[in-house]
């Protein structure tokens, strides 16, 4: 092995451990996305119990 081997080596191992470092940033958006859609219970709850409220104003 050459030493442009190895520096071409050195190189995509360095490339592959940043990649790896930042993660990907579309798999964590989508993450995020589907927490926010499902949401915990409580939110949930809370979120019922704000529109309940909202349309008994609306209605009075």
């Amino acid at each position: 092995m050459g030493i442009k081997d190895q520096f071409q080596d050195k190189a995509q191992e360095l490339q592959d451990r940043a990649k790896k470092a930042m993660g990907n940033p579309k798999d964590e958006a989508s993450e995020r996305a589907r927490q926010e859609r499902e949401g915990t219970p409580d939110a949930k709850e809370r979120a019922q119990q704000e529109l309940r409220e909202r349309t008994g104003r609306d209605e009075a």
